[in-house]
């Protein structure tokens, strides 16, 4: 079995400029809670889908349904968690619900984790 390479450090050396650096651009807690939401929200297959069906731009329930071939019970289910994370917003018209983005920045967040999932 090859030997494992530890991934710490050999000697314990701070480099104070680089340690304020780090600091000064570290996320606050709350805000770090909030992005933590979003990327739970984005945890699931399913709601990945969804949004991506969304990025060319509002649907009703159905239609997201009949795109990602899932039922409009289990979409609505997805829709919800994906609107109590602030990703989607939702309109009624009659007795139709049609769903779209939050804004033009959830759609720029999808095409990066897109571009970045292509990578790996």
């Amino acid at each position: 079995m090859p030997k494992r390479m530890d991934d710490r450090c050999e000697v314990y050396f701070l480099d104070e400029e680089k340690v304020k650096q780090a600091q000064s651009n570290l996320v606050d807690g709350l805000t770090s809670t909030r992005m933590a939401q979003v990327f739970h929200a984005l945890s699931d297959p399913s709601r990945v889908r969804t949004v991506s069906a969304l990025v060319p731009g509002e649907l009703c329930v159905c239609d997201i349904a009949a795109s990602v071939g899932m039922s409009q019970s289990a979409v609505s289910h997805q829709l919800r968690a994906l609107r109590d994370a602030g990703l989607v917003k939702f309109r009624k018209v009659g007795r139709k619900a049609y769903y779209a983005l939050e804004g033009d920045h959830i759609a720029s967040l999808f095409s990066e984790s897109w571009k970045h999932a292509k990578l790996t």
